[in-house]
């Protein structure tokens, strides 16, 4: 039983930590009851141990009877925590505030006579159940672990063992994280004609070889998007999910003129390639817009309208994802305007789809790949969860796990990953591996290889992938079926919510940020999930899961009752039990009425994925014991809203990001367990003075970087509060108190607007918070000063933040702080562009760190900047500088991504020996005066223009031309160079 081994663990601590609190307040309670908490408390902590031993002793599961067993400890230590929670809700705060004890003491004694007596029955009731579960242990002899009947010995079934964060700190940092697909040189020819469909069976790699042809040809065209479709489909939201892409700002100003467009997301809005397919039930039964109501089809046709337009003299290219069905696939391709220049390319696991545009279309079929092919795959796969090119590989019997792979590049990456995270195994553990999984035919296939296998066997090696993995990570590992199919789940959200969930504790002296890192790294290592995006950090920002993988984990969560999934692409029976973590991705009044059916009394979790106003109707937000709400990008959210959600006071994790929301109300007060809330992307600009009683809050995360909307701070903050912090993002200090000195515990400090004179007393209080909290664990500061008075006068500072990991500093400055040479472990450095300069450069190139150095300007103003614009060209005519920016030899040991971002850029001249490790250059601008030496940059892979103005395409034409000429003549390679309008 996988799952109750980590998540009932995580749940058995958290409660065992309520228990003792609620033992220490005898009064709360009627007399009598405490002894009843006692036994629970001391039986629970008996099935604490048995689980840590089970997590030990056993991997890959156990007899139907210690499944079984297993189940009810998870059941009742689910409603002992409801129990408890609950009897804090209707007893909470009374005696608190209180001035004469026995009077009050008597007033509360008969206010609460009647709860108090109901809690304590439930009590009782529970500590009757914990007894029956230890009787029936005994009863039907489930067995100790490790023992078989008799108390005798038996071998473990798996390998899977207890987790060692400290081992599993070490991150492989990347940027061009893109690989091509192995063995698929016959499906990258040119698009010819109009449509191109890759058919084939799932995790084939259909969806690899079209992002590769997607991104092969992109650059021919003025626009292109992806969009997943799957089994459910919503036209309008696909669509609106296109429109996104190639017409970005229109979309946003649509979604801010009429917040009635419920069912444009604004996670359509700010991701790319995919949409929440929790579509409307009338839309999906015809994609062509009958049955649709009048209001719904004429937004659609206006979309249809729109879209026309702009593609007009536009050519485009649109990846279809995952089509099912092929009217679905005619009635989007019908929607866009015919052009002869355009392409769209489709992947499909049937024929029939494959064939519906037989007259414009062409169709690849992908089949396995050989035992050469299958070989390259596996290594580079083993070689990536290793972190390191260099590592050694396995003896010749690993052989036989790729073969056993049938030549299915799913398979085949899944098996690496496997392989990789095991190489301490035997090699009896390796010969019998391959008939653990195919009892029947493992030795043969093992030997062979080459058969392809079935989507059944497919699935019984992802099953013991799955299952080979320590409880705590499965645990986590099954939290991604709370997201859409083929939705990109941000890193930093998912780990936020582990630990709001109580799946991440401190261990081996890290924090538990810390340890949810790893967590997260091992899921990338073990393939289970693959990184989409990188930061530019070098950390994966954001992360997919196969739709295989998932499908696994989906069953498996909803045979647990881990995770209830209303809607979305999944077809799942209603729960027949309480419900513990719901996730809303439909948006139809057909999928409301189910959840209306169910049991949400014991709700923890709550997630939503598009319209508030389609899905929970009646019910609105009342959820009283709920944990983590998260409504990112969800439209339809109204004020009222926010009051229901105050009522909510064991939320941890509270997330309206890029929702409607406009004010946050004072009785936010009443959330005092809240640890993470995430109000970014909102029109709220303020935090009330109230929110500096929650004494618990972690994070604050708000504004918005591009917009420059930002918090502004509550005074009540300078009065020592809010301890806790560990990031405060976001936020605007214009005159008032900056002091900071009490939050020693900030990682993460990013001021959006900066508005203080040297007169004003946040300026010192600033200066010094910066100067203190840099001795402490300040790891990332972003300050955008509108003065640029103040980053000026950083040079000042007699200590510098010397721990810091990311430095952002935005403003007119020129010279650089004379520390900033002494930050030896930082990776991310951005600058405004008035910092170019050849002795800066040379000046940052002993920063033996540094991963990312970013050179920028806004482009938010319609015109450009004069004083900027000044700077710019003082710079090059410093005696250093000779008219050009030169990078120089030596230094920059671990750079790996160099941006400039400027209307005019000055020449650029890579020295002969420059940034030995640089991979990814991007340079943005109206006007390139020149690019020179880029040939002698030896590991460059991609080089992006981004052109501003077309005014300068024929200067960007030159020097596309005479890079590629220098590389020939060096006999270099040449890397990716891709054009940006």
């Amino acid at each position: 039983m996988e799952l109750v081994v980590g998540a009932s663990e995580a749940t058995m601590k958290s409660l065992l930590g309520k228990l003792g609190g609620l033992l220490s307040q005898e009064y709360t309670l009627n007399r009598g009851v405490n002894g009843d908490l006692q036994y629970i408390n001391d039986e629970l902590r008996t099935m604490q141990s048995f689980l840590r031993a089970v997590g030990k002793g056993h991997g890959h599961g156990h007899d139907d009877l210690m499944d079984d067993w297993m189940k009810q400890i998870r059941d009742i230590t689910y409603d002992i925590e409801d129990c408890i929670d609950d009897s804090a809700d209707r007893l909470h705060g009374l005696r608190s505030d209180v001035c004469c004890y026995f009077l009050v003491n008597s007033v509360y004694e008969v206010l609460t006579w009647w709860p108090r007596r109901d809690v304590a029955s439930r009590i009782s009731v529970l500590k009757m159940r914990a007894q029956q579960i230890g009787e029936r242990r005994n009863r039907y002899g489930v067995n100790n672990p490790g023992t078989g009947a008799g108390g005798a010995p038996t071998g473990t079934r798996g390998t899977a063992v207890g987790f060692d964060a400290a081992d599993n700190q070490e991150e492989s940092l990347q940027l061009v994280a893109f690989k091509g697909p192995v063995g698929v040189e016959e499906h990258m020819r040119e698009l010819e004609k109009p449509v191109t469909c890759i058919v084939g069976f799932g995790g084939v790699g259909k969806t690899a070889i079209a992002t590769a042809l997607y991104r092969r040809f992109g650059d021919k065209f003025h626009h292109r998007a992806m969009v997943t479709v799957s089994q459910i489909s919503d036209l309008g939201g696909i669509l609106r999910s296109i429109d996104g892409q190639v017409r970005p700002q229109a979309s946003n100003e649509k979604q801010q003129s009429s917040s009635a467009e419920s069912g444009i997301t604004a996670a359509i809005k700010g991701i790319r390639g995919h949409i929440s397919r929790g579509a409307s039930a009338v839309m999906a039964k015809c994609c062509g817009g009958a049955g649709i109501p009048e209001e719904d089809r004429a937004k659609l046709d206006l979309l249809k309208k729109d879209l026309k337009e702009h593609f007009k003299e536009n050519s485009y290219l649109i990846l279809i994802d995952d089509v099912w069905s092929a009217t679905t696939l005619d009635n989007i391709i019908n929607a866009l305007p015919e052009n002869k220049d355009s392409r769209i390319i489709v992947t499909t696991r049937f024929h029939a789809v494959a064939t519906t545009r037989r007259g414009e279309g062409d169709i690849r079929r992908v089949k396995g790949l050989g035992d050469e092919q299958s070989e390259k795959l596996f290594w580079q796969a083993f070689l990536e969860s290793k972190g390191s090119e260099d590592a050694i590989r396995h003896d010749p019997l690993d052989d036989k796990v790729w073969k056993m792979c049938g030549g299915l590049p799913l398979a085949i990456v899944i098996m690496a990953g496997y392989v990789a995270c095991n190489s301490r195994k035997s090699e009896k553990e390796w010969l019998d591996l391959c008939n653990s999984i195919f009892p029947e035919s493992g030795k043969d296939r093992a030997k062979a290889g080459g058969k392809e296998l079935t989507q059944e066997e497919v699935g019984k090696i992802i099953s013991h992938c799955y299952n080979d993995m320590p409880a705590e990570i499965k645990t986590c590992s099954l939290y991604l079926s709370i997201f859409p199919k083929g939705h990109r789940i941000s890193r930093k959200r998912l780990t936020r919510r582990w630990i709001a969930e109580g799946f991440v504790c401190e261990k081996q002296g890290l924090s538990v940020e810390d340890v949810a890192e790893t967590y997260f790294n091992h899921l990338i290592r073990r393939k289970i999930i693959r990184a989409a995006e990188h930061s530019s950090n070098g950390k994966v920002k954001k992360c997919i899961v196969h739709d295989m993988v998932l499908e696994h984990i989906v069953a498996k969560a909803s045979e647990e009752n881990f995770i209830t999934v209303v809607g979305g692409s999944w077809v799942m029976q209603p729960p027949t039990s309480k419900v513990r973590r719901l996730s809303l991705q439909g948006s139809d009044s057909k999928r409301s009425k189910d959840t209306e059916k169910m049991n949400l009394s014991h709700v923890r979790s709550v997630t939503m994925f598009g319209s508030l106003n389609n899905q929970l109707p009646s019910r609105s937000f009342k959820f009283g014991i709920v944990q983590v709400l998260d409504l990112e990008g969800c439209t339809g959210f109204k004020q009222h809203h926010t009051e229901e959600i105050c009522k909510m006071l064991h939320v941890k994790y509270l997330s309206l990001r890029k929702t409607d929301i406009k004010k946050l109300p004072e009785r936010i007060r009443k959330l005092k367990n809240l640890e993470t809330l995430d109000i970014r992307g909102t029109n709220v600009v303020e935090l009330p003075n109230t929110i500096c009683q929650l004494e618990r809050l972690v994070n604050i995360l708000g504004g918005d970087k591009t917009t420059r909307v930002a918090l502004k701070l509550p005074e009540e903050l300078k009065k020592k509060k809010m301890k806790a912090l560990r990031i405060l993002s976001g936020i605007e200090i214009a005159g008032g108190s900056a002091d900071f000195h009490h939050l020693t515990e900030l990682r993460k400090l990013a001021i959006y607007k900066l508005k203080a004179t040297k007169n004003d007393p946040s300026f010192k209080e600033l200066s010094s918070s910066i100067e203190y909290l840099g001795g402490y664990s300040l790891q990332t500061l972003v300050i955008d000063d509108e003065s640029s008075e103040f980053i000026k006068s950083l040079d000042d500072l007699s200590s510098p933040p010397k721990f810091l990991v990311a430095l952002e500093l935005s403003g007119k400055i020129v010279k650089l702080p004379c520390w900033i040479k002494q930050l030896s472990s930082l990776k991310k450095l951005t600058l405004s562009i008035t910092a170019l300069r050849t002795d800066n450069l040379k000046q940052l190139s002993d920063l033996e760190a540094l991963f990312s150095l970013t050179f920028s300007f806004s482009f938010r103003a319609e015109k450009q900047d004069p004083e900027t614009l000044t700077i710019l060209a003082k710079n090059k005519l410093l005696p250093c500088c000779g008219g050009e920016i030169t990078v120089p030899d030596g230094g920059f040991k671990s750079l790996k991504l160099l941006c400039f971002s400027a209307p005019l850029l000055p020449s650029l001249i890579f020295s002969g020996q420059a940034m030995p490790e640089l991979e990814r250059l991007e340079l943005r601008f109206n006007i390139l005066e020149g690019l020179f030496g880029a040939e002698n940059v030896a590991k460059l892979k991609e080089v992006h223009l981004t052109l501003d103005d077309k005014a300068g395409e024929g200067i960007t034409t030159e020097i596309v031309s005479e890079m590629e000429s220098a590389m020939k003549r060096t006999g270099g390679k040449t890397p990716q160079i891709i054009l940006h309008q």
